[in-house]
């Protein structure tokens, strides 16, 4: 190879030689550095001092191709790194977009999880509430349950205690029976000289009939109101006098010592809801019997010889028991 000549460096401008076409400029190329050789470039200085190389058609051709393939690259590399950068910024606005779209979502959710949070504690509130009054009904109900047994002992120790009373009453009933009954067997059989000889009637009792009365003439502060004779006659295992017939309704008339005019003897009828009634609930039969009319409050006395009289229940009269007669 040849040795190389001298080289400058400066600022370039390629011109060609043929002839320039009128209307145009001429065509030119500049560069900023170009390394020549001294034995085959032209040189000259133009006006400004810059070097200009004047080249044939040929080289000025290739000098253009490798410039404008250069360039090429250049914009290809360039629109090549800015469809990187706009696809990065796309999947960067898409990301954004999930991103964000992830985040509305999620607060929506979060806002329903924190309403739902929100109504399970009022709910739970509600319960406690629930559970805090159900706790008081149960003390409640567990204070009755302890009052109830208490009661329920108690009640069972009067039940023990009733239960021994009525045990004791009727070991004395079965007693009283006994004794009732020898006093009945020495009432109406009286015994004389080892031998008993039996009356209908108990001593002191008059047997004019069926039945036996008893007279209670007894003198005025011993006189007693319609329902204290009454009792009175219980008390001998009988009851005030039912008038049956009209000759029974003589017979005790003749048994009426001792009265006259609004003094009498209590008999066993009383008015009750507007009728004359006896003491065995039977109504009067015979109305001719007494002229008045029944009263609340009102009862019958009988006086010898006269018709029956209806006088206040509360007034003190004598009275007449009566009682079946003993069969023998």
């Amino acid at each position: 190879m040849a040795e190389e000549g001298e080289v400058h460096y400066a600022s370039v401008v390629f011109k060609t030689k043929k002839a320039k076409p009128k209307g145009r400029t001429e065509e030119e190329t500049v560069y900023d550095e170009v390394k020549v050789r001294n034995e085959t470039t032209e040189k000259n200085l133009d006006s400004n001092g810059n070097l200009v190389m004047i080249v044939d058609n040929v080289g000025a051709g290739l000098l253009a191709n490798k410039e404008t393939e250069k360039r090429s690259h250049l914009y290809q590399w360039s629109a090549c790194c800015f469809g990187t950068v706009c696809v990065i910024l796309l999947l960067g606005i898409i990301g954004v977009c999930v991103y964000q779209n992830k985040i509305t979502n999620l607060t929506a959710e979060n806002k329903n999880l924190s309403k739902q949070n929100q109504e399970l504690n009022t709910q739970n509130q509600e319960l406690n509430t629930q559970n805090q009054e159900l706790n008081t009904q149960n003390q409640e109900l567990n204070t009755q349950n302890q009052e109830l047994n208490t009661q329920n002992q108690e009640l069972e120790a009067d039940r023990k205690n009733l239960t021994e009373q009525v045990e004791n009453t009727e070991a004395m009933q079965v007693e009283f029976n006994i004794s009732r009954a020898q006093w009945s067997i020495d009432a109406y059989c009286p015994k004389k000289d080892n031998a008993r000889t039996c009356n209908q009637c108990e001593k002191g009792w008059i047997h004019p009939q069926s039945s036996c009365y008893a007279v209670n003439d007894h003198v005025p502060d011993k006189r007693r109101s319609w329902e204290g004779a009454r009792e009175d006659c219980r008390g001998k295992g009988s009851d005030l006098v039912v008038v049956g017939d009209d000759n029974e309704k003589k017979t005790v008339s003749d048994y009426s010592w001792d009265s006259s005019g609004w003094n009498g003897f209590w008999i066993g009828l009383k008015a009750e809801n507007g009728k004359w009634k006896w003491v065995d609930g039977s109504d009067l039969a015979d109305n001719s019997w007494i002229t008045q009319e029944p009263q609340d409050g009102r009862c019958v006395i009988l006086v010898k010889n006269k018709e029956w009289k209806s006088v206040s229940c509360d007034g003190k009269q004598q009275w007449i028991c009566e009682k079946a007669a003993l069969s023998v």
